[in-house]
């Protein structure tokens, strides 16, 4: 569950967003106290920030970038504010994204777990390394390495691990995998994804490691 900070000085606003997002699993908590944020972040550690520009006291552009000197935790502006220049200085103060007053609620969830989707994928990619059990992938040159024996993958291969690894004892569903591996002018239709499939088994099974990849039928495949 992601916890969010939600710093916004209207009260019946606050309370909305905050009743919202907690029917769609985030945990959220109400900020009422404006002068201490950089304080209540290290208390909370939030997975994310909602922050409106207009506050008493300092404004969202000061929050914003003092709390950038302490943690890089994903932060969507919420504003009336429509200038565009309030939308430059909100993205160079390190917002990740900006959302005006009125707004949708679902259009702001959608928004957060958009930015949510992003830090991860930076997060995975800081880590250089994905472990499940004793494989590892490297994410940083596609090799693989079980028991001391590696192996190289093409990127298709590495695609398809890394969601798999990602979600390992989940079942994935064929079309959640060749949405994965289809990128730009590139797709990747149903029997390439099988012979993919097919080669990464092989591949590991050369570093020692046989049946790890299980066909559901109907369904897709699961790491075991």
């Amino acid at each position: 569950m992601y916890k969010v900070l939600i710093v916004e000085d209207d009260s019946k606003m606050r309370s909305l967003i905050g009743q919202y997002l907690a029917k769609w699993n985030f945990q959220p908590v109400l900020v009422e106290d404006f002068e201490h944020l950089d304080e209540l972040m290290i208390k909370e550690c939030p997975h994310m920030i909602l922050l409106d520009i207009n506050l008493p006291g300092n404004d969202g552009f000061y929050w914003c970038s003092k709390l950038r000197q302490l943690s890089d935790v994903p932060i969507i502006f919420i504003s009336s504010r429509s200038q565009s220049m309030d939308i430059v200085i909100a993205m160079n103060m390190g917002g990740d994204d900006y959302i005006q007053k009125p707004f949708s609620l679902e259009v702001l969830v959608a928004k957060m777990n958009a930015v949510l989707r992003r830090s991860n994928s930076i997060q995975d990619l800081k880590k250089d390394l994905l472990t499940v059990d004793k494989l590892t992938l490297n994410l940083q040159n596609s090799f693989i390495e079980y028991r001391g024996k590696k192996a190289s993958l093409t990127k298709n291969e590495f695609q398809i691990l890394y969601l798999l690894m990602k979600k390992a004892g989940q079942i994935i569903s064929r079309d959640e995998m060749m949405r994965a591996l289809w990128e730009d002018e590139q797709f990747i239709d149903d029997n390439t994804l099988t012979v993919n499939v097919n080669r990464l088994r092989k591949k590991l099974e050369e570093i020692g490691i046989k049946d790890a990849i299980m066909t559901k039928k109907r369904q897709g495949y699961l790491l075991q």
